[in-house]
């Protein structure tokens, strides 16, 4: 599909800003934390780079979803978490420090297993010969897009940590605003199907979000982590970075398919309200629990 001007600066701008506050507020520390939060770590890998695609394999095939936005569902699915999550988690009451570590950890990762994700995908449910594979030139752009901003970010607040905290509040605004525009611009640009394809993948988007909230709060909770830290695994694995895949898929220099941005840009509105609510209810649990260590 063919892209606008408009959509050609503001996604990559948008994701750019985006990055660039979530390095802002990352530090090396928060990758040494892997070594403190061991099990917590890997239990919350677990549940983002394995069950969660499998949880949303399974959602789009029952829900008959059309190709298009079933592999939009399943790129959310392959996307990170970020600020919002971590916004959510404090909250509720979660542990955020894992949730910082959580998010870092992911957004390195997601390099690889965002594209593996998302050409499986396409093999799926486009068939083989359907597939958009994303080259190394376009993995290269990702990795440039996602990491260089954040690299940059964690730069300005290893030099500059007084410049980082004032930017902070600035930058986090701005990146609500290019997130309401790049919802906004999306749904615009899909108007007139836009009825329609609330219909096919609205409840499907809501269904998959309310599966990621509770597998990331279960199964930690099966896996005997405190509380705080269930919740932060919960808000992690709940909260995904929509712009990230309303990005990669409406990009003209990567899928360039503003249908597969549809249900990103549905989810982002609908788990601002169901992370509301699930935190509610267990911010009360957070409350009562004893802090254990690992």
């Amino acid at each position: 599909m063919g892209s606008s001007p408009l959509t050609a600066i503001l996604l990559p701008l948008a994701l750019g800003v985006i990055m660039l506050g979530l390095g802002l507020g990352l530090t090396p520390a928060d990758f040494r934390r892997v070594v403190v939060y061991p099990r917590a770590v890997i239990v919350g890998l677990i549940c983002q780079m394995l069950l969660l695609p499998l949880v949303c394999f399974g959602i789009a095939k029952a829900f008959g979803l059309p190709p298009a936005l079933a592999v939009g569902l399943m790129l959310l699915a392959a996307s990170p978490g970020g600020a919002t999550a971590n916004l959510f988690s404090h909250l509720a009451k979660g542990d955020v420090a894992l949730n910082v570590t959580l998010t870092a950890v992911n957004s390195v990762l997601s390099l690889v297993t965002l594209p593996l994700i998302v050409n499986l995908s396409l093999a799926a449910f486009m068939g083989e010969g359907r597939v958009i594979p994303l080259q190394f030139s376009k993995v290269l752009q990702v990795f440039v897009i996602v990491l260089g901003p954040v690299c940059l970010g964690m730069l300005v607040r290893n030099k500059k940590p007084e410049l980082a905290a004032r930017l902070d509040k600035p930058v986090r605004t701005v990146s609500a605003v290019f997130l309401l525009l790049v919802i906004l611009s999306t749904v615009l640009k899909e108007r007139a199907n836009l009825a329609e394809f609330f219909q096919q993948v609205g409840v499907a988007a809501l269904a998959f979000n309310i599966a990621s909230l509770a597998v990331g709060y279960l199964v930690p909770r099966v896996a005997r982590l405190p509380e705080r830290q269930a919740i932060a695994i919960g808000m992690e694995i709940g909260i995904h970075n929509g712009t990230l895949a309303i990005a990669i898929a409406s990009g003209p220099t990567l899928l360039n398919n503003s249908t597969m941005a549809i249900p990103p840009a549905i989810y982002s509105l609908i788990m601002f309200f169901t992370a509301a609510i699930f935190g509610a209810l267990v911010s009360r649990r957070a409350e009562r629990a004893v802090p254990a260590a690992i």
